[in-house]
């Protein structure tokens, strides 16, 4: 998509064209959702390795809480970002 969009103003528009469907948008933001959900939890997994968020169970599990609503967020502002 990024060489079709840069090619020519032709091919610039049969890009934009095709991300303007419905089910495009939908696998862009399914994509970035993956992508934020991945980064927040290495996050996390690195915060563990440095020995925090893991003195207890219940640490553990509120981390791991924390982590799906932060990108519940970066998955709401993917999508405002997207459509």
């Amino acid at each position: 998509m990024l060489g079709l969009s840069l090619s020519s103003e032709e091919g610039f528009l049969v890009a934009s064209s095709i991300m303007g469907s419905f089910f495009v948008k939908f696998i862009m933001w399914g994509i970035l959702t993956a992508l934020a959900y991945h980064v927040v939890v290495g996050i996390r997994h690195l915060l563990m390795d440095f020995g925090y968020l893991e003195e207890t169970l219940a640490a553990g599990q509120r981390s791991a809480n924390i982590s799906f609503v932060i990108t519940a967020v970066f998955s709401i502002l993917a999508g405002v970002l997207v459509w």
